[in-house]
């Protein structure tokens, strides 16, 4: 079930970082090179699979942008907040 924009919000609040976007969040991770953010995106695969929810994933050389959003719900829902948390854990 979609969150309502207080709770989106309140969640929010506990995330360094992580900025709402429509129906989405996202956070930006920046890495010394490549092979770091590639390192880092794997962890994030190994934690999307555990938890069968995939971020969008864009990597631009030593950056990494994450964006959750539970499409099937069509908006955000506490699996895109719980992925969030171990997306930080992982960087």
């Amino acid at each position: 079930m979609p969150l309502d924009d207080n709770d989106i919000a309140a969640r929010l609040g506990r995330l360094a970082g992580w900025q709402r976007e429509g129906d989405a969040i996202t956070k930006e991770f920046r890495f010394p090179d490549f092979r770091a953010a590639v390192a880092f995106v794997n962890k994030v695969a190994d934690a999307a699979e555990r938890a069968d929810h995939h971020p969008d994933i864009t990597i631009n050389y030593d950056r990494v942008r994450m964006t959750l959003s539970t499409h099937s719900e069509g908006g955000l829902t506490e699996k895109d907040f719980a992925l969030a948390s171990e997306i930080d854990a992982a960087a």
